[in-house]
């Protein structure tokens, strides 16, 4: 194993280290070790966002999303919606 030592970190960036090891019950270097490896090393089980959109259901027909040509708005008689 290899040590990786970071210096010169802003106190407010230690403290969310620690509320978010103390978040997963880990020590703030276990914490670090996780945050490293999830920035750097490819999950396996994630998915390209193709793999995501073609995935997802069907949403309806086509019509089913056309505009409608009366956006509301003064009629001269009033507010229409």
């Amino acid at each position: 194993m290899h040590q990786l030592i970071v210096q010169n970190l802003e106190e407010e960036v230690v403290r969310e280290l620690k509320l978010r090891a103390a978040c997963h019950g880990r020590s703030a270097e276990a914490e670090h070790r996780e945050i490293l490896r999830e920035a750097l090393l490819p999950a396996k089980d994630r998915r390209s966002l193709k793999d995501l959109l073609l995935a997802m259901p069907e949403g309806g027909e086509d019509a089913d999303f056309e505009r409608s040509t009366d956006r509301g708005g003064w009629s001269g008689g009033g507010w229409s919606v």
